[in-house]
């Protein structure tokens, strides 16, 4: 299990702006995410591996942008947007294999415009089908806005495949009144990716440390279910005050890794 730290952190600063300042403090693991068009371009991708390169660092994930568009393209009942998305994310699969990064990370479907848990696999395994054949595995995230934002749903999922893989994400749990441990639990066999933050009873994302999420007992029982991946650390602007601060939480979620 190891600690890193997302270059969506440091957003709205370029990304491989964001990617050299991880560096400079010495954050070696990193989740990178891509958000626009021309930072796909491969002379683009290239500079980032470089950085990557030079800092000794890896890139574990790719977050795409284009993840306000899920619902539109992959669910909807115009199928041809589904071969016109299928085609885009070759982009994000070659950037992928160009950076080292195995894991992309998903929204999927709106909770505006629900189908059934039968349709969303058959569409969401295409997906997973294109990322194999890169050497991918997409990782489904629990979005509070999306269809797959609670424990029961990822449940119904695994029902229909239980090959599936998760990206869970601490915030997104509490926003979508679900409790973390209790998702390590019930579907941690099947999550491969963390995006983590602290909260308490009145802020949903905060410094690792600052409040009350039992982190210690969580990892523990991800480890216990046989999690043995990156904890990427996920915060918002406005929820720490000095950029410097991320290699403080770097080290403090590190800190608690080592003790589990």
């Amino acid at each position: 299990m190891k600690a890193g730290v997302s270059t969506a952190c440091l957003y709205p600063l370029h990304v491989e702006d964001a990617l050299q300042e991880l560096g400079d403090m010495g954050i070696d693991n990193t989740e990178i995410f891509l958000n626009c068009h021309s930072e796909l371009k491969e002379s683009f991708i290239r500079n980032l591996s470089h950085i990557l390169e030079n800092n000794n660092m890896s890139c574990v994930s790719i977050h795409p942008f284009t993840s306000e568009l899920d619902n539109l393209m992959f669910f909807s009942q115009y199928k041809r947007r589904i071969y016109d998305i299928l085609e885009y994310h070759k982009y994000y699969f070659n950037a992928m294999n160009i950076l080292g990064a195995e894991i992309f990370v998903f929204h999927g479907n709106k909770t505006s415009t629900p189908v059934s848990p039968e349709f969303y696999m058959e569409r969401f395994n295409m997906l997973c089908e294109l990322g194999r054949s890169f050497g991918i595995t997409v990782a489904h995230e629990n979005v509070a806005r999306c269809q797959c934002r609670s424990i029961d749903f990822m449940k119904q999922l695994i029902n229909l495949n239980p090959d599936i893989r998760f990206t869970l994400d601490i915030k997104q749990c509490i926003r979508a009144g679900e409790n973390p441990i209790n998702a390590a639990y019930e579907i941690g066999s099947n999550i491969i990716h963390v995006h983590i933050s602290d909260h308490n009873d009145k802020n949903d994302c905060m410094e690792i440390g600052k409040g009350t999420f039992d982190i210690e007992k969580f990892l523990a029982v991800l480890k216990q279910k046989g999690f043995d991946r990156s904890v990427v650390i996920e915060l918002y602007r406005g929820g720490f005050e000095n950029d410097s601060d991320l290699y403080d939480n770097f080290r403090n979620l590190s800190d608690i890794i080592e003790r589990i």
